[in-house]
């Protein structure tokens, strides 16, 4: 992923009832060939709800107009879930060092563990684990998001 964007902007347009349909979007992710796609997030037992069935079919039909890919997502793992969640804390690059960005950037060309870059720079531990963890979310490094984040957590540079 070469960006994502949480709740990335609002849509609105006639519902064909004289009144204007509003949405929001969950996600929006730009891959590293320029392919969008917008996600929604529903649990499962709604998706059978025929208001939400309509709009999201709505939506689906703006995004295609516009060449992007619309999907729907429910039923993630909840710990997966968590993490993203948890991450989009990090998503703002104002809120994080750039010096310190910079250098868990620098430190990251192999496999790496939160917890060895705190190590390798402790009088900056919390703001080392802050911008790992923005990096993490704007797709710079990877982890296996199927367990908890903690110090244990290896990052890799993305693919």
């Amino acid at each position: 992923m070469e960006a994502i964007a949480a709740q990335p902007f609002l849509v609105a347009g006639p519902a064909g009832n004289g009144r204007t349909r509003r949405h929001v979007p969950d996600f929006l992710l730009v891959d590293r060939s320029g392919l969008v796609t917008v996600v929604n997030v529903k649990p499962a037992d709604r998706l059978a709800d025929p208001r939400v069935a309509q709009s999201l079919g709505w939506a689906s039909t703006v995004f295609a107009a516009r060449g992007w890919r619309h999907e729907v997502w429910s039923q993630a793992p909840p710990v997966v879930l968590a993490n993203v969640r948890f991450l989009a804390a990090y998503r703002h690059a104002a809120r994080v060092a750039s010096e310190t960005v910079a250098w868990v950037d620098g430190a990251t060309g192999a496999p790496v563990s939160i917890g060895e870059l705190e190590g390798a720079w402790p009088d900056q531990a919390a703001g080392v684990r802050s911008a790992a963890l923005h990096l993490l979310w704007r797709g710079v490094l990877s982890a296996d998001l199927s367990r908890p984040l903690s110090a244990s957590t290896v990052l890799e540079r993305a693919a």
